[in-house]
C-alpha cells in the first residue's frame, strides 16, 4: 500500500469480494471519490464499517454488515441465497441452512423497526433484494 497500490486481497478470497472492490475502484476513478455506500436512507462506510439509517447510527455484527454489504452493491437486483450464503460465511464453515433467514430477519429488524417498510424483500425460491435504490454517495 505504501507503494502506491489501491487495495489488495488476501489468498484464498471470494470471487464476489474480488468484483465488489473493482466496482469501487471503478467507482474512484469515475469521479465517485468517497468510500460510502448509499441506497436511499441507508449509509455504509466500508472502512471503519459504520451503517447509518436515516442518519442514526445502527449496530450491526460482521455477518450481518457482510450480508447488508453485498445486498447494498446489489442493490434492486435478487441475489440468490446462494450468493449470499458463500459471501458472508467461510468456505470451511458449517452451514445451516436457517441461518440467512435468521440473519436477514434481525437485519430488517435494526433497518426498519417499526416494520413499515420492509428493507429486505424474500422472492421465494428466488433469493432476496434490496429495495432501496442505489447510487453513487454524496
Amino acid at each position: 500500500m505504501e507503494a502506491g497500490a489501491d487495495d489488495y486481497l488476501v489468498k484464498p478470497f471470494h470471487m464476489e469480494e474480488c468484483l465488489a472492490r473493482m466496482r469501487a475502484l471503478s467507482r474512484r476513478a469515475r469521479g465517485w471519490s468517497s468510500a460510502e455506500l448509499r441506497c436511499g436512507p441507508i449509509v455504509m462506510v466500508p472502512g471503519p464499517q459504520r451503517v447509518a439509517m436515516h442518519d442514526q447510527p445502527i449496530q450491526l455484527t460482521g455477518y450481518e454488515y457482510r450480508l447488508l454489504e453485498y445486498l447494498m452493491l446489489h442493490s434492486g437486483e435478487v441475489v440468490s441465497k446462494q450468493r449470499l450464503t458463500e459471501h458472508c460465511y467461510e468456505d470451511d464453515q458449517d452451514r445451516d441452512s436457517n441461518l440467512l433467514e435468521v440473519l436477514s430477519g434481525r437485519l430488517r429488524r435494526k433497518l426498519d423497526p417499526e416494520g413499515s417498510h420492509k428493507p429486505i424483500e424474500t422472492l421465494r425460491g428466488r433469493g432476496y433484494r434490496l429495495t432501496y435504490g442505489r447510487g453513487p454517495a454524496g
